[in-house]
């Protein structure tokens, strides 16, 4: 059986590489952009389906999204934030070098 310690050492290893590093990053955008729907949705007490309607999509799509299972595309951001009553803002950050 593989210790915790071991398996977090792997997983660090596992990062290093640039490809893994990459799909990190890509899942961890795609679970922020589901979170912060989410969590807009249900500040405004709409349901998955109440959702899906205005944007254009269906509640199985709103339901993989949230989840962090898709990449969006621009449109469908537009689309989900003008459902949300919102607009889309997209910026560019400096990275944070304590992370790299």
């Amino acid at each position: 059986m593989t210790s915790r310690g071991n398996r977090d050492a792997l997983r660090e290893d596992a990062l290093r590489a640039p490809e893994a590093a990459a799909g990190y990053e890509a899942a961890r955008v795609r679970f922020e952009l589901g979170r912060a729907v989410r969590e807009r949705r249900e500040a405004l007490g709409m349901t998955q389906t109440g959702l899906a309607r205005p944007a254009g999509l269906q509640q199985p799509s709103i339901a993989r999204f949230e989840a962090g299972g898709t990449m969006p595309t621009l449109p469908m951001l537009e689309r989900l934030a003008a459902a949300l009553g919102m607009r889309l803002r997209i910026k560019f950050e400096p990275r944070d070098r304590a992370a790299d």
